[in-house]
């Protein structure tokens, strides 16, 4: 079965080819990131005028690098939520427009969903080049971190009806500040550029990442939630008024003068060791509470096997940590490719054949979800 997906859920208008939700026949996505950048952040006005510019050109070249024309499609995933409403609906609207025209299913596609199935799919793609490499085995937690969540879940699956059914358990969810949100605000303060979360990345090596102690974050009701609005904030108290804010507007300043792109070295080239250290201290602070609670769900809910999916999932020091901690505690962390972390449509076409394959079809009255929970 080959199905097309779509993807349209913030700023990147993505379209790609997946057969049987396992192979990648293509996967294009045209970033906006150059058009909000100057802005700091996504502007959703412009973001949803960006995918009408670009969705059906992306759908195009997504079928030709799949070698298949719109007749040799079998079905169609769509975005539906969550996400910036004015983006979701042009996706939703072109592929309802596409299904129908066409005659063929659609399918539409949680966002977060997806995620879960991009690791799920990059394990696949992994295992076929490489036997050797461990399957990412059923029941598993997942954490969904981006720019604009930070989710834990259950992953299980179960028959029904002789069909596969994948279930979601909502374990813990950010209660403010998802935190890529929170590394775009804090690199948008310090300056350095957006988005914000690889920059700090890639300069929080060359800071000591113990230098400041911000503490952990406790949670009351629910240890499994989330919180990143606090240690933005205590990002904020240790700038303002001090020389780090004095720097700060230097660097904004040079910005401005600059006609190229700003890179990280560049970044770096106009950072104190201080400032180093503060987003050093900053990133680690965050993400040793992603590991901890990540890795107190598997343990509460007795499971080995952890997925750590959406763009945050790039980041070098989570990896690493992952990789360092969950070993130590007998599970195994599973992480997709940079281009299947990022939003991208290979994830909804795979995520959208296994709900296609179990029966579910979506009509007319499919429409776009800002808000739109996965699971119960």
């Amino acid at each position: 079965m080959l199905v097309l997906g779509i993807e349209t859920s913030c700023d990147e208008t993505a379209a790609a080819v997946v057969a049987d939700g396992e192979r990648v026949l293509s996967n294009v996505v045209a970033s906006q990131v150059l058009t909000h950048e100057k802005y700091g952040g996504v502007v959703p006005e412009i973001a949803s005028r960006e995918h009408l510019k670009k969705i059906s050109l992306v759908v195009d070249e997504a079928l030709t690098q799949a070698g298949a024309t719109l007749s040799q499609i079998d079905a169609l995933a769509v975005t539906e939520g969550p996400g910036l409403i004015g983006s979701l609906l042009v996706g939703v609207v072109y592929g309802k427009g596409l299904a129908f025209s066409l005659c063929k299913p659609l399918v539409g596609v949680n966002h977060l969903e997806g995620h879960i199935h991009a690791v799920l799919l990059e394990n696949k793609r992994a295992r076929e080049a490489n036997p050797v490499i461990r399957e990412a085995e059923l029941p598993a937690v997942s954490l969904v971190v981006s720019g604009g969540h930070t989710s834990l879940f259950l992953v299980r699956t179960h028959q029904e009806g002789g069909r596969l059914r994948f279930q979601y358990q909502p374990l813990g969810r950010t209660r403010d500040d998802a935190a890529g949100e929170a590394f775009d605000k804090v690199a948008k303060l310090l300056a350095l550029g957006y988005p914000g979360g690889p920059i700090i990345d890639r300069l929080a090596r060359f800071g000591n990442a113990s230098a400041l102690d911000f503490g952990r974050i406790k949670m009351r009701g629910n240890p499994l939630d989330f919180s990143f609005s606090g240690i933005k904030t205590a990002v904020l108290y240790r700038v303002r008024g001090t020389a780090l804010a004095t720097e700060a507007e230097s660097r904004r300043a040079w910005r401005k003068t600059v006609t190229t792109r700003v890179t990280a070295d560049d970044a770096r080239s106009q950072c104190s060791a201080a400032t180093l250290d503060l987003v050093a201290s900053f990133q680690n602070a965050v993400v040793t509470d992603l590991v901890e609670r990540t890795l107190s769900a598997a343990e509460t809910t007795g499971v080995s096997t952890i997925l750590v999916t959406g763009g945050v999932a790039c980041n070098s020091l989570l990896r690493a940590r992952f990789a360092e901690t969950a070993n130590a505690r007998a599970m195994t962390a599973f992480f997709p490719s940079p281009d299947l972390s990022t939003d991208n449509a290979a994830m909804i076409a795979s995520a959208g054949y296994y709900k296609l394959a179990a029966g579910e079809r979506a009509g007319l009255p499919l429409t776009a979800h800002a808000t739109f929970p996965l699971g119960q």
